[in-house]
């Protein structure tokens, strides 16, 4: 075997690594803010990050690209992707790579650091392009993601996109793969499960990023169009407040049965402990960013304050024969639990050389794009983190959700269906 290093920023990481503890994000997908109207025209783009992937002697190599916060305060979150595409990318290079076309090869990844800046994203991409002609290059946000949509057609590269937005997927995009479900799938659960347990009144404080607002905009609309009330509507700054007491008092006083609440998972404990602290009683409607097992490791253990909350179900409360040995093998190299970010990036890597293997090309964009829901089918149960059915037609990855709901101090899964 032998190793290849990127070789700048590595301090960045490696404090990153010892921060964080590899453990899930407390920095979410989308708070970087309102998307880039286009590419940069100009600058080199971020650092490059050391990340050391072995490569199996003997093998052609295939660089894959990355763009994420490495540095600054979503750090966190981009290590927590990477930990996931490393994983999955060492595992298969350990075991002799794959094979295309009766060649073996290998993966090795590339990651630049963009801070969470759609224009740094967008200058990384086409450096990753013109430098490493990667075929395919993962961004972990949607204000990159757009930046990017701008131009990968015309630079001919298959962008993995992570974020839940749905227009993501309604650009008429032919590269561009979008890897976890969208944020609107939710929306009707959650609130019926609310409306059942608490009542129909709903106050929103949801985090002032784009990501938080649109998720009032799908939100309102849907709890008044299933009889619901909406009492009160008003926006947190996790950039600027350190203390919510004042915000959730004014919600308070419209005397709701649910809080919609939500942003990374640290702040929004914070703003359901300070609420349970002023007396609220009701139920929690948490968006998608926050994930209710970090919420309560966040409080140390707060089955009262968590209780009456519905949110997006945690990878470690649904293991299943396809994602066990993964948490398992996470745990003992992370020393923490890992998140849908690990697991999906994982997940991806391996739908992405099952792809590469169906089409019978590694450098072809176009004909890898074609071949993922194939490559999909192809993955080994043990690879299968989550339920996912299809690669769509739009390049969205249809998922059998579930969500969870907190009851008796307990976090649950419950099917939409049921």
């Amino acid at each position: 075997m032998k190793k290849i290093s990127m070789v700048f920023g590595g301090i960045m990481l490696l404090l990153a690594v010892g921060c964080n503890g590899g453990g899930e994000s407390d920095v979410t997908e989308e708070a970087e803010g309102t998307p880039a109207p286009g590419a940069p025209d100009g600058g080199d783009g971020g650092e490059e990050v050391e990340v050391e992937t072995e490569v199996a002697e003997g093998t052609e190599v295939v660089d894959i690209g990355f763009s994420g916060p490495l540095s600054g305060a979503g750090a966190y979150y981009g290590n927590n992707t990477l930990n996931g595409l490393t994983m999955a990318i060492d595992e298969i290079n350990e075991s002799g790579g794959f094979e295309v076309d009766g060649e073996m090869y290998s993966f090795n990844l590339v990651s630049l650091d963009d801070q969470y800046l759609p224009d740094e994203t967008g200058a990384n991409v086409r450096r990753l392009v013109q430098e490493n002609d990667t075929p395919a290059i993962f961004v972990p946000h949607s204000g990159g993601t757009y930046a990017t949509q701008v131009f990968n057609e015309e630079d001919e590269v298959l962008l993995g996109a992570y974020s839940s937005e749905p227009e993501i997927t309604q650009q008429d995009n032919d590269l561009t793969w979008r890897i976890p479900p969208t944020y609107d799938n939710y929306v009707e659960p959650f609130s019926e499960y609310q409306m059942e347990r608490f009542g129909t009144d709903l106050a929103m404080l949801a985090p002032n990023t784009e990501f938080g607002m649109d998720w009032v905009e799908a939100l309102g609309p849907a709890w008044e169009e299933m009889g619901g009330e909406v009492v009160h509507d008003s926006s947190v700054d996790y950039e600027q407040d350190t203390d919510f007491y004042t915000l959730i008092t004014n919600a308070l006083s419209d005397d709701p049965d649910v809080l919609f609440v939500g942003g990374s998972s640290e702040p929004t404990a914070q703003v359901m402990q300070q609420a349970r602290e002023l007396g609220f009683e009701g139920g929690f409607l948490v968006m998608d960013q926050a994930k209710l097992d970090e919420i309560d490791n966040v409080l140390g253990g707060a089955p009262d304050i968590i209780e009456g909350s519905v949110g997006v179900a945690p990878l470690v409360h649904d293991i299943h024969e396809g994602n066990e040995q993964f948490v398992s093998n996470y745990q003992d190299m992370h020393d923490a639990d890992p998140g849908s970010e690990a697991g999906y990036h994982y997940y991806s890597v391996y739908i992405l050389a099952e792809a590469m293997q169906a089409a019978g090309d590694t450098e072809n964009a176009h004909a890898i794009r074609e071949h993922l829901d194939e490559g999909l089918q192809q993955v080994d149960e043990d690879k299968r983190i989550y339920d996912v059915t299809e690669v769509a037609e739009d390049g969205g990855m249809t998922t059998e959700l579930r969500m969870a709901v907190v009851e008796d101090g307990e976090i649950e899964l419950v099917d939409f269906d049921d």
